[in-house]
């Protein structure tokens, strides 16, 4: 996710509309957010987790007040934030659900949390969605991960680190395994857990076949290959397993242990 643009109105900390530039900022590489306490830093962050989430991240996602306390009665909460996500370069407008004046009359009315998922193509903008669950459903899926896992790694609240790094190990484990692609290493690890037990049960069941035919005890310790052929480990140099078929007439195997002449 690359953020190029962000436009609060009535939102956190900002009673009016601030907008920011993010490839302004961004041309000449990193850049600091800097500011006083209660200058609004945390503000711009909230700003893009509820663009794209409908949340902001923290204790503050606990309630539902994300409209600014100094805002003017007439004006309306909202959150626009363009973005390329999932390489296309899309543009989220988000309003929260919120008190406004009654358009005709006296008193207050509450206005419904509204959300518009556009996408920039052919040089102009173009509405993808503008029903809650289907942009949302849009959004998730273009950054490739949750709100949660969004806010405990990209925008992490002041204090949540520590409660990260204490997460269980299992929970850590899904969230940087879907974060850096690490689940083809995870296949392979099974892929080969299950061809060591096929290749456990072939040897088992040859090694039993062998025992019955003979009447013999247990042979020694086999390998087997992708081809399925049985070669036995021999126990010392000066000693070899080999096993043969019986003539057309005979249909079992038999075992025949042989050992070097000595001179």
């Amino acid at each position: 996710m690359r953020p190029h643009r962000l436009r609060a109105t009535a939102f956190g900390a900002f009673g009016g509309t601030v907008e920011i530039s993010f490839d302004d900022l961004a041309s000449s590489g990193l850049f600091l957010l800097h500011g006083e306490t209660g200058a609004g830093k945390t503000t711009l962050l909230d700003a893009i987790g509820f663009a794209l989430y409908g949340k902001v991240p923290g204790e503050r996602g606990k309630t539902r007040r994300l409209r600014s306390d100094h805002a003017a009665p007439g004006a309306v909460t909202e959150v626009q934030l363009e973005a390329t996500l999932g390489g296309r370069r899309m543009r989220v407008t988000r309003r929260p659900e919120q008190e406004r004046a009654k358009l005709r009359g006296t008193g207050t009315t509450t206005e419904q949390a509204k959300i518009a998922l556009e996408e920039f193509t052919g040089g102009s903008w173009h509405a993808v969605s503008t029903r809650m669950g289907e942009a949302d459903l849009e959004i998730a899926d273009l950054m490739g991960m949750s709100a949660d896992q969004f806010f405990q790694v990209v925008l992490l609240p002041q204090g949540e680190f520590a409660k990260f790094l204490h997460a269980d190990a299992g929970d850590r484990a899904k969230l940087l395994q879907r974060l850096f692609g690490t689940d083809r290493f995870h296949a392979v690890e099974e892929w080969l857990a299950r061809l060591r037990k096929a290749t456990a049960d072939d040897v088992r069941e040859s090694e039993l076949r062998i025992s019955g035919s003979s009447g013999t005890s247990r042979p020694a310790a086999w390998t087997t290959r992708a081809t399925r052929a049985l070669i036995p480990l021999s126990a010392s140099s000066t000693s070899r397993a080999v096993v043969r078929r019986r003539s057309a007439s005979q249909s079992s195997t038999w075992w025949n242990r042989s050992v070097p002449n000595s001179r």
